[in-house]
């Protein structure tokens, strides 16, 4: 990665790389894993020297979160993947999230394709196996630090770390057992989708052809997310188990990783009514930018301006109060992985009927570490002023964990 990218907001990296502390072809079986840095040509979004400069400050100065992402590193061979994730074992990217200017990361681990016993995802045993594998390579190393509190994630930036924040997209392993939510925040989880994209106890997702709305089941549990301070997140849920959950969520709830379907008719992207109504509880909604997802009809090639159209929807519609970052990004080919995923992860059917170029990477937004500059070259460029553009990177974002989160 160049100077240019990483100058910003480095953090203090000492080469750890994950399972170090283990002997690979003994304790474990060794993959080929894709590059972290410069899988592909790295692209620096054009500003002048000027404008850079304040792209420096503000990395190094304000605090920079990502409410979505997934750090793992994908195998280089993607044929390799179901046995790879039977393993259960995910290496983290370090080395490039040292350079990536983020303080915070919102981390959703790889629940939807844990499959160390079964091929379906968010089994009990598998989540707690991934979450465990995880937290303990993180304890191993100095760097990303678990963040359970608000202070945690001031203490990160104030020592040139990072914080992850242990999220899930599903609430779907907890099947009907409330008390399975007490353990998760024990283990550290801190926010949590109520389901993912197919139907569970909670509620119906957004693949489901009918919507019921959030279930009597869906409704305690998302009252005991509230007084355990887990953040309740909307982002695969139906229309209407959006608008219940917000409803009945005594705190704000997020749409951590989606965009607006009024600029693109797909089921994965929310309706004006579901980003109004997450506005008015207080909430925040950060911009996904997963391949093939915030499109729109004046940039249907995705890429960072299309991303950014989204923002400006959002941020023009909900308010500026209202928005965020959640690029749901990882280490790897992630269009690859799309299309090896695409039923299990109801990717196809998100889609619906819409045509559009595909894309082999999302240029300006192609992983982790990429995002966050330019991103803030882009609200830079665009004239956006100092104080909304803390919001929109961190600003926003801490003011609902601290309504939501144990004081």
């Amino acid at each position: 990665m160049s100077e240019t990218t990483s100058r910003g907001n480095k953090k203090k990296y000492d080469g750890y790389k994950s399972f170090q502390y283990l002997e690979p072809g003994v304790d474990f079986k060794e993959y080929k894993l894709s590059k972290e840095n410069d899988r592909v040509e790295p692209y620096i979004y054009e500003v002048t020297a000027d404008e850079e400069e304040k792209v420096q400050k503000i990395l190094e100065e304000d605090l920079m979160i990502s409410m979505h992402e997934h750090t793992f590193i994908l195998p280089e061979d993607l044929n390799e993947f179901f046995e790879f994730r039977r393993q259960g074992r995910d290496s983290t990217g370090y080395e490039a999230l040292s350079q990536s200017g983020l303080d915070v990361i919102f981390e959703n681990f790889m629940d939807g394709t844990a499959m160390v016993t079964s091929q379906a995802g968010w089994k009990w045993s598998d989540v707690i196996h991934d979450l465990g594998i995880r937290f303990s390579d993180i304890a191993h190393q100095d760097m990303v630090i678990k963040a359970e509190r608000i202070s945690d994630l001031y203490r990160a930036k104030e020592e040139g770390k990072i914080a992850f924040v242990g999220a899930l997209e599903s609430a779907t392993m907890i099947e009907n057992e409330l008390d399975r939510l007490d353990v998760l925040y024990g283990f550290g989880i801190r926010t949590m989708g109520v389901v993912y994209s197919e139907a569970n106890q909670l509620g119906s997702g957004l693949r489901e052809p009918s919507d019921g709305g959030l279930t009597v089941f869906g409704k305690q549990a998302v009252q005991r997310m509230n007084k355990l301070g887990i953040t309740v997140d909307v982002s695969h849920a139906s229309d209407k188990t959006s608008l219940d959950t917000i409803e009945v969520s005594d705190k704000p709830v997020t749409i951590n990783h989606s965009g607006a379907r009024a600029l693109w008719d797909s089921r994965r992207l929310k309706p004006d009514d579901v980003l109004k109504a997450c506005a008015e509880k207080g909430g925040v909604i950060g911009i996904e930018a997963a391949p093939h997802t915030t499109i729109t009809k004046n940039n249907p090639v995705h890429n960072i301006e299309s991303f950014m159209e989204h923002f400006e929807y959002v941020a023009n519609y909900a308010g500026i109060d209202h928005v965020a970052f959640g690029p749901d990004t990882l280490f790897g080919d992630h269009v690859g992985i799309h299309d090896l995923l695409s039923g299990a992860l109801s990717i196809k059917s998100a889609h619906g009927k819409n045509s559009f170029p595909k894309v082999d990477y999302v240029k300006g937004l192609e992983n982790p570490a990429e995002c966050f500059p330019n991103i803030v070259r882009w609200l830079v460029k665009k004239g956006y002023s100092r104080e909304d553009i803390q919001k929109v990177t961190g600003g926003n974002i801490m003011r609902v964990l601290k309504e939501t989160w144990v004081k």
